[in-house]
């Protein structure tokens, strides 16, 4: 069983017992809370399409931790023009770990 779902604006692939890394989620460590948009679903052979999105599904998760990526440097340099800019940033995530996918069928 595996599902797709969209956060962030990104889509990811899970199953159950995976853990993800997706854009901050303003939740605490160790909450609990659910995934509502489902794009697809598969539950054994049968495969469930959503328009936009499946209704009556979703992905129960749990908040592992929040974190910073790695530092990614944008360095400008310009020649000839003794001119140069550093600039570093770190991007916020989020780690869930996927504890159920739950497909309620109509």
């Amino acid at each position: 069983m595996y599902a797709i779902v969209e956060t962030g604006g990104k889509q990811y692939k899970v199953n159950k017992g995976d853990e993800i890394e997706v854009e901050f989620l303003n939740k605490k460590e160790g909450s609990s809370f659910n995934l509502n948009h489902i794009l697809l679903a598969s539950k054994g052979k049968k495969i469930y399409i959503g328009t936009p999105y499946i209704k009556k599904a979703k992905i129960a998760c749990v908040v592992l931790k929040n974190d910073k990526g790695k530092k990614v440097i944008a360095f400008k340099y310009r020649r000839r023009k003794d001119s140069k800019s550093i600039r570093g940033h770190r991007q916020l995530f989020t780690r869930l770990k996927v504890k159920d996918i739950i497909l309620e069928e109509e």
